[in-house]
């Protein structure tokens, strides 16, 4: 790879619900989730199927999002982000 390193994105989802003392994870293509409750972390998780079938329908991956297009595809699954402020150029 001449020194150049693979990019790879990943966003990660935490639920703060839970009160039965279950512990919830998920891994899967472009997530990361755990806790919350039965019913928030099923949300989470058809949020990120949603989220994965449009990415799918542009025919892009996570990597390939510029940081706009990722909040426009967040918003359409509902999804909030906490994103790490702008770096400045």
């Amino acid at each position: 790879m001449d020194g150049e390193r693979k990019r790879k994105a990943m966003l990660f989802g935490v639920g703060m619900d839970c009160d039965d003392d279950q512990v919830r994870i998920t891994n899967a293509e472009n997530f990361f989730l755990v806790g919350g409750s039965h019913d928030t972390h099923e949300c989470m998780q058809d949020r990120c199927i949603q989220f994965n079938e449009i990415l799918g329908s542009r025919g892009k991956r996570i990597e390939d999002l510029e940081r706009q297009e990722l909040i426009d595809v967040a918003a359409e699954c509902k999804m909030p982000l906490g994103l790490p402020p702008r770096k400045r150029k």
